[in-house]
């Protein structure tokens, strides 16, 4: 434990949860009244769970507040910090394609949002941006080159050479756009990507990296944002949020050289994830559906699963893996 401290204080991070922590708590009963006289409220599906109606009209696009509180407390580690520029980069410039998601959809009332051509193409110009920012930074985090990453389990790495960079993409989108359906219980996406970022947290504190404020800020913001996201919420983060929070966690895993370790520890977004896809292909091939409804977590509320234990059990899972994540780089990194 003394060599850990040795390699890089704490602190940060825990001025940063506290910092974010304490201006959401502040923010929120702020700007939810707000939300909800500009009338940003959920529209609710009618052929999900009967349960969820009470939620229409409860105010959404509460990710700003998740943005705003981020990228304040950040302000304060980005001196001489360019992967902490970058990850906030990549954080904000997700949650605003994910707010003009939200704007059209609530806002001019058009029920699908930024048309999926649209969505695409921002998604991939942040992609690209941050591609070039890792091509060209001359990041020697762990001495690795910038095309290697780190495979869990072992003391060896991967050098993907010119497969990186589509395997970026790849990364980028499936983890932002699996926290996106994950975020459809209340706590669920905010809890489950909490966990997520501790575990970021004490990886870059024991790589020596200079994220570790911007991570304990992301750690800080969402628990603030859950006191009013957790059941029964007063409000929901929106895509907004949600894309935020996946381009963060994205981000701060290739970062790290740690991608591989999205599938571990983001569990929950990969079974979301594939759920809809099992869904989608299994009613083209068959005309039936697979489980009652995709994302996962609404079949098991169909089953009869009551929403907090739903929740309760992701948080468990997420837990154990980040667990299990621990394991598979302590060879490598800790």
């Amino acid at each position: 434990m003394d060599s850990l401290k040795e390699i890089n204080p704490i602190n940060p991070a825990i001025y940063a949860v506290l910092i974010a922590f304490v201006i959401n708590i502040i923010l929120c009963p702020i700007v939810i009244p707000y939300l909800r006289r500009l009338k940003f409220g959920q529209n609710v599906r009618s052929d999900g769970p009967q349960s969820h109606l009470k939620k229409s009209g409860t105010p959404t696009m509460g990710g700003v507040m998740i943005i705003f509180s981020f990228l304040i407390t950040s302000l304060f580690f980005l001196r001489d910090n360019p992967d902490g520029l970058v990850l906030v980069f990549v954080t904000i410039a997700f949650g605003v394609i994910g707010f003009f998601d939200d704007y059209i959809k609530i806002v001019k009332k058009r029920s699908l949002g930024l048309r999926a051509g649209q969505k695409l193409l921002a998604q991939f110009i942040v992609a690209t941006i941050f591609i070039v920012y890792i091509m060209t930074s001359g990041s020697d985090l762990f001495g690795l080159t910038e095309t290697e990453i780190f495979i869990p389990f072992t003391t060896e790495t991967l050098d993907l050479k010119w497969l990186y960079i589509p395997f970026v993409y790849i990364v980028i989108g499936g983890t932002v756009n699996g926290v996106n359906l994950t975020d459809g219980l209340d706590g669920l996406a905010a809890g489950v990507t909490a966990l997520v970022s501790v575990f970021f947290v004490i990886a870059v504190w024991v790589s020596g990296s200079g994220m570790l404020g911007i991570s304990g800020a992301a750690v800080g913001s969402l628990l603030g944002f859950l006191l009013y996201n957790a059941h029964p919420a007063k409000v929901f983060m929106g895509d907004t949020g949600s894309l935020a929070l996946g381009g963060f966690i994205a981000a701060i895993a290739i970062l790290l050289k740690l991608p591989l370790l999205i599938v571990i520890v983001g569990v929950i977004y990969v079974i979301e994830t594939l759920s809809v896809m099992i869904q989608v292909v299994y009613f083209k091939l068959t005309g039936e559906r697979f489980f009652k409804m995709a994302p996962i977590h609404h079949s098991f509320e169909l089953s009869g699963w009551s929403e907090t234990k739903i929740v309760t059990l992701f948080y468990i899972i997420t837990s154990i893996a980040c667990l299990i994540g621990f394991l598979a780089v302590q060879s490598s990194i800790f």
